[in-house]
């Protein structure tokens, strides 16, 4: 079962995936970051969970590998397997590939400290040094072939470098000769040819081919007789030279074309790696854990603290659930910090079950849940004409009709926006409806009833996000087992009021 899109903006899970995407170091493994969702399949969040362990124990032991800024380079695969010329620029990209294909190698087989489940991975890469080194040494940026590409370049170059200096110096003495005539004592090129500024006036004395003229007219530029042969051999040279290069380029992509599935396949294994460990890298960066897979429905998150909090900012929590309680009804003042209780359960949920480590210790265990539902917040619809309470009612009775005994099922002021009697009654049951389909819950309030509904209720716990009277602040400690006051008088006593 997939998880809604719905549940993943409101618990957040896409923030937590713009701080994984920015770890990452090629493209490929941003977007997996950026798409990455959670999985209810056992099987596949302990491989998940495996290799975000074992990137990040690799990276401790010996430093993150690098992967070299590689580009998609599938489409040019594509391309060059069904018989096309690539351009410089995809050659380069496919030789930084086999390149970074080799160095992971290298990385993998050199101090090896310890077996990984990344090792499979690491030896589906194939590396082709000598194709690498063809292209490499060939092109050196994506708009210039190095002459040594092959030796017949650098013939064709030599040549159109021995034409360009004969033509300057004959050039050079005509201007030197003939300074009267000229408009400027330069040598310019018009067209692709070596031409000199001629004052209009003087066009007869200069012989040879006119090119074009100055906007004024006062100047023509004139291809002198002398070098007009030396011109049409470089332009000859020149069409050689296209000729070669593209050549040089037929035989490389026809190279690559032979080569395309091992050098398609190393991309895909190198963003495959490359997400791996940015997945570690996000693990450093919140200090997270790989939390216990619990085979029941037991969840015990000890020390827990929010990823989107400031790391100076936020308090850790204890939170438990499905032991000897499957519902849990938290209470207490606002901005206690009920919702951040009611939103660490299932952003932590989300981010184990989509293979990521969780900030808090070691200590603490999760069960996966088959999806997650959540009303949260303020929904009301001023384009539906829905209420506050309408809206949220709207909500609920889609989740009824969701949710099943692998559910979890997060509610943020069950009940709210209505007449407290009455809106009491109903949170009460919705929340017996929740357990009947043997869905986990847990429930804000600041409803006196559900505190007494949870103390007679077996099965169902009081929580409280604790405050402290003194000083009139919340503590954001969150205490298993003890309902919750409002301290409405506590704090107006404080606050001077008789």
């Amino acid at each position: 079962m997939s998880f809604s899109e719905k549940t993943i903006r409101t618990l957040e899970f896409d923030k937590v995936c713009a701080m994984l995407a920015d770890c990452a170091e090629t493209e490929g493994a941003c977007a997996m970051a950026q798409n990455l969702r959670p999985s209810a399949d056992r099987v596949t969040v302990r491989r998940r969970l495996d290799r975000t362990t074992d990137a990040r124990r690799l990276a401790d032991a010996k430093g993150a590998p690098s992967f070299g800024k590689i580009r998609d380079i599938s489409s040019a695969c594509e391309r060059a397997e069904k018989g096309a010329v690539l351009s410089m620029r995809d050659l380069l990209d496919i030789a930084s590939v086999l390149r970074t294909a080799r160095t992971l190698t290298d990385y993998s087989t050199g101090n090896h400290p310890f077996d990984t489940v990344l090792d499979e991975v690491f030896a589906r890469l194939l590396p082709d040094r000598r194709l690498e080194e063809r292209i490499t040494h060939a092109i050196l940026s994506e708009d210039m072939m190095a002459d040594e590409a092959p030796p017949t370049l650098a013939d064709i170059r030599r040549k159109i470098r021995n034409e360009n200096a004969r033509i300057r110096e004959v050039l050079q003495k005509m201007i030197s000769g003939s300074p009267k005539y000229l408009q400027e004592n330069i040598v310019t090129m018009r067209g692709g040819r070596y031409v000199i500024p001629v004052k209009a006036e003087c066009k007869n004395e200069v012989k040879g081919l006119i090119h074009d003229t100055s906007s004024t007219g006062a100047t023509i530029f004139v291809e002198p007789m002398a070098v007009v042969d030396a011109n049409n051999e470089i332009r000859l040279l020149q069409t050689r030279e296209e000729r070669e290069v593209e050549r040089i380029l037929a035989e490389l992509s026809a190279l690559v074309g032979d080569s395309a599935d091992a050098i398609w396949l190393n991309y895909r294994n190198i963003n495959d790696l490359a997400f791996a460990f940015a997945c570690g890298e996000l693990s450093t960066r919140m200090k997270g854990v790989a939390p216990h897979l619990s085979e029941g429905r037991e969840v015990d998150l000890v020390q827990a603290r929010h990823p989107l909090i400031d790391k100076e900012k936020v308090v850790p929590i204890h939170l438990s659930l499905g032991q000897d309680f499957d519902t849990l009804v938290i209470t207490g003042p606002n901005t206690g910090g009920k919702t951040v209780s009611l939103k660490t359960l299932g952003l932590f949920a989300l981010m184990t079950q989509a293979g990521l480590h969780i900030p808090c210790d070691e200590t603490s265990c999760i069960c996966l849940y088959d999806d997650i539902q959540v009303d949260l917040g303020d929904e009301q619809s001023i384009e539906q004409s829905l209420s506050t309470f309408s809206s949220h009612m709207v909500n609920i009775v889609s989740i009824m009709h969701e949710i099943g005994p692998g559910s979890l099922v997060l509610f943020d002021e069950l009940g709210g926006g209505t007449d407290p009697v009455e809106g009491a009654a109903l949170a009460v049951a919705v929340i017996e409806a929740v357990r009947q389909a043997g869905a986990a819950c847990v429930a804000t309030t600041h409803y006196a009833e559900l505190k007494a509904y949870a103390l007679d209720t077996p099965g169902v716990c009081n929580a409280c996000c604790e405050f402290d009277v003194d000083t009139l602040q919340p503590t954001y400690r969150l205490i298993i087992g003890a309902p919750g006051k409002s301290n409405a008088f506590a704090i107006s006593e404080k606050l001077g009021l008789s």
